[in-house]
């Protein structure tokens, strides 16, 4: 059977993070998965010798994820940060070390790739894809065979599979509103449209002021997609889908808190709370930055209420035939559009405006008017004086980041089974390119308040400080193109050697070529020309230069894994892996040509049965050659420098997710993770940065999350109730084991009402407003007590939601 079959009829999830209703329970054990399996018929989950875990429309509406990303917290061995907003994510896995992002995790649209890059700096391909109701389920594969199919990345794939419409029309419209001013709509509908022809049309429109108060929308946008699929009886499918995405939404840096017992107790400023205050608003919303020298700066013009912003166009198909004895699958994607950021960015601690003046006296004394012994201050919007020097202020810079992509990635596969064994040949083709523009930099004097105001400062000799509140010009400017190309053959076999036993193997080979244009760059400049005008002083620009970047490599993966069924419901497995990553354009940009080298190893055990699932799995992995490239910025000047390292770790540990349905009607779900990371074996590194036996960064030890639900049946329907607690543990945000992040633990409540065809749902999200911190100070090196720069979950937040069926 074609795995586009598969994807209409297989049974709904019976492992953690499902609603299969107790009496269906046991369908579970026959549940087929399609991600990370040699042919694209797919293999029943618990004869599958990798762990993997799956989520159904109806659980993904149940978690309420804030983000693409967010659905990742139902996955054990995932740690996923999406206090950043809907994009700009950080996903940890397995204690796998990484500078940020997402760069072990490959998010694939119905089994191809949506980006190649999993991660580039100010991008991720989790921000690249949006979940509405066109989603039918998801399925997260976490090591296993990943380093041997697709695009070969070792880490987790994420792979979102849509519904295509069936010989029965369907549809659905549901509105969502929020207590922030959410207002969200989502549609679908599909069905035959010919004989053997079908088709599906959905999408989404958002718009919400944001659980953190922006002043304008934080989110705005929203996408269409649709799909034609020619189905043939007995022989497969081809199905084609188009989708067109423009979301705009705010991002968030890490704001003040405040610190004391050595960063184990954490609260937020009185007047700022940073779950539910931001520092954006309209006074630093459409502002002119300085970018080119001249007597009259070269300026541009950017609106901050842009945040992270992707205008896209998405295309892609598959081909599933069986002809005979043969299987032929191709899966490929294309994607063209634009991944804009413009946001805030912070780094030094708040002070008082007096302080921060007394601490510019001497440079505004070395200019030729005399020397400085105080200054004036006034907001650079309404040219109200400021008398208090006691008024908290902070320097954050406004950064510009313009990202033009485009990528085409091809799956082709070929499967005959010969007995006992199936064999599968395969090849992957990737091409992409990248063209970069950042204005980073650009930090301006900001009183430390809710929406703040831009400061205009002058010395008493006449110096002045701030231009509309700027204290800086640009810090740092890119101006760059990349393309890469990956071509890859790969060769797996699936031995089932007993009805009991199944043996796979499987073998890749990979040619990656990477090459580049990057601008060159002069520091130091006085944009203007006068050295009096301080606030454009030092700022660094582009030479008009360029330089080139040429990298190519061939490499070899591997994977082989066993699972045995020990009983009908009840399976055992063990598997080995070796992978790698390729230098991406951000590393070859900063000189880095190291390929990193990832051995995985793993056992556990799965069951399936009516009153019980439980999937257990125990992983160490061996990690070799990652490159560290910290971006630090100085607290004094806002100038930016590069620290980088070169590390390797041992990770080892255990990840449990399964449900127990103890009575008809309630489900508690569950899933943790526990392991032990530590960084070994560097190669390349200083003072400041890695040591041997530090502990990997940014993941926590200890993972909890458990899933009650219980279900009242009411008439011709039912309410449901459900929840959700999710604790973790404490640990680092930075590589020196400097800033620590203590635990934190969330409660989220919902219920839904189904009466056919409506369906209402109310659901609140971290009930207890808890504060707890996801980052450190991303961009100083060390901590600081009393005031720390840390970035936190969003506060409480409620949604209501109506959905009509048809």
């Amino acid at each position: 059977m074609a795995a586009a079959a598969h994807a209409e009829t297989a049974p709904q999830s019976a492992g953690a993070g499902s609603s299969v209703p107790t009496e269906q329970a046991e369908a579970g054990a026959s549940e087929i998965v399609v991600t990370g399996t040699a042919r694209s018929s797919g293999v029943r989950k618990l004869d599958a010798g990798f762990s993997i875990t799956t989520a159904s429309e109806e659980d993904i509406r149940r978690i309420v994820p804030q983000s693409t990303a967010d659905l990742l917290k139902i996955v054990p061995g995932v740690y996923v940060e999406t206090s950043g907003g809907v994009a700009g994510v950080h996903v940890g896995v397995r204690g796998f070390p990484q500078n940020g992002g997402g760069a072990f995790a490959t998010v694939q649209l119905d089994g191809a790739p949506i980006f190649p890059p999993n991660t580039l700096s100010f991008l991720e391909t989790f921000s690249l894809f949006r979940i509405d109701d066109t989603v039918e389920r998801v399925e997260v594969l976490r090591g296993g065979p990943n380093p041997v199919f697709s695009n070969g990345q070792p880490g987790i794939t994420v792979n979102f599979i849509q519904k295509k419409g069936g010989n029965t029309p369907e549809g659905s419209a549901r509105v969502t509103v929020g207590a922030e001013g959410l207002f969200r709509y989502d549609g679908y509908v599909g069905g035959k449209v010919a004989d053997g022809w079908y088709a599906s049309l959905g999408g989404f429109y958002r718009l919400s002021d944001g659980i953190r108060d922006t002043q304008y929308p934080a989110d705005k946008g929203g996408q269409v997609t649709a799909t034609l699929t020619r189905r043939w009886d007995g022989l497969g499918e081809f199905s084609l889908y188009g989708r067109k995405v423009h979301d705009s939404n705010a991002f968030f840096s890490g704001a003040p808190l405040l610190s004391s017992n050595n960063g184990a107790d954490l609260s937020v400023y009185p007047h700022f709370d940073q779950r539910h205050d931001a520092l954006a608003g309209h006074d630093i919303r459409r502002l002119d930055l300085e970018v080119t020298p001249g007597a009259t700066p070269g300026r541009i013009s950017r609106d901050y209420g842009d945040g992270r912003t992707i205008d896209l166009n998405q295309f892609g198909g598959s081909l599933e035939l069986t002809p005979g004895d043969w299987t032929i699958s191709d899966k490929f994607s294309y994607t063209e559009g634009s991944a804009d950021v413009r946001a805030i960015f912070t780094g030094a601690v708040p002070t008082t405006l007096g302080a921060y003046i007394g601490s510019r006296l001497a440079a505004g004394s070395t200019v030729g008017r005399g020397p400085a012994t105080s200054g004036s201050a006034s907001f650079a919007t309404s040219g109200a004086a400021i008398a208090d020097a006691n008024l908290p202020v902070i320097v954050a810079g406004l950064w510009s980041i313009d990202k033009d992509i485009e990528s085409f990635t091809n799956d082709v596969r070929l499967s005959r089974t010969f007995g006992s064994h199936t064999l599968t040949v395969g090849s992957y083709f990737a091409a992409y390119s990248v063209d970069d523009l950042w204005y980073q930099g650009n930090n301006a004097l900001l009183a430390f308040e809710p929406h703040a105001r831009r400061i205009n400062v002058t010395l008493n000799n006449g110096v002045p400080l701030t231009r509309d509140g700027f204290v800086s010009a640009t810090t740092n400017q890119v101006r760059a193109s990349y393309e890469g190309r990956n071509i890859a053959g790969f060769l797996a076999d699936e031995w089932e050697v007993t009805d009991r036993l199944r043996i796979d193997g499987g073998i890749r080979v990979e040619h990656y070529k990477a090459e580049g244009t990057i601008g060159t760059s002069r520091a130091g400049v006085d944009l203007d020309g006068n050295p009096v005008t301080l606030y454009n002083n030092g700022a660094v620009v582009l030479d008009g230069g360029s330089r080139e970047v040429d990298y190519s490599k061939t490499k070899l993966s591997y994977t082989a894994g066993l699972n045995y069924r020990l009983a009908d419901n009840l399976s055992a497995f063990g598997r080995l892996n070796s992978g790698y990553k390729f230098p991406h354009f951000d590393d070859l940009r900063e000189g880095s040509r190291v390929v990193q080298k990832i051995d995985q190893y793993e056992i556990g055990l799965k069951t399936a049965q009516r009153a019980f699932d439980g999937f257990l799995t125990f992983f160490y992995n061996d990690f070799k050659g990652q490159t560290y490239s910290q971006q630090v910025v100085n607290p004094t000047n806002g100038a930016i420098t590069t620290v980088t390292a070169i590390a390797g770790s041992r990770t080892y540990g255990v990840e449990l997710e399964g449900a127990v349905r103890p009575v008809r009607n309630l489900d508690l779900r569950f899933n943790g993770t526990w392991f032990r990371g530590r960084f070994r074996d560097i190669e390349d590194g200083v003072a400041s940065g890695v040591q041997n036996g530090n502990k990997v960064q940014r993941q926590p030890t200890v993972q909890l999350r458990a899933q009650p639900s219980y279900r009242i049946p009411v008439g011709q329907g039912d309410i449901t109730l459900f929840g959700a607690y999710n604790y973790v543990g404490k640990r680092f945000s930075d590589i020196q084991n400097l800033q620590r992040l203590p635990s934190y633990q969330t409660v989220d409540l919902g219920v839904t009402a189904n009466f056919d065809p409506i369906e209402l749902q109310f659901t609140v999200t971290n009930l207890t407003d808890e504060l707890g911190l996801t980052e450190g100070n991303a961009r100083i090196i060390g901590t600081t007590s009393g005031s720390v720069i840390a970035r936190s979950i969003f506060g409480r937040a409620y949604q209501l939601s109506a959905r009509y069926r048809f």
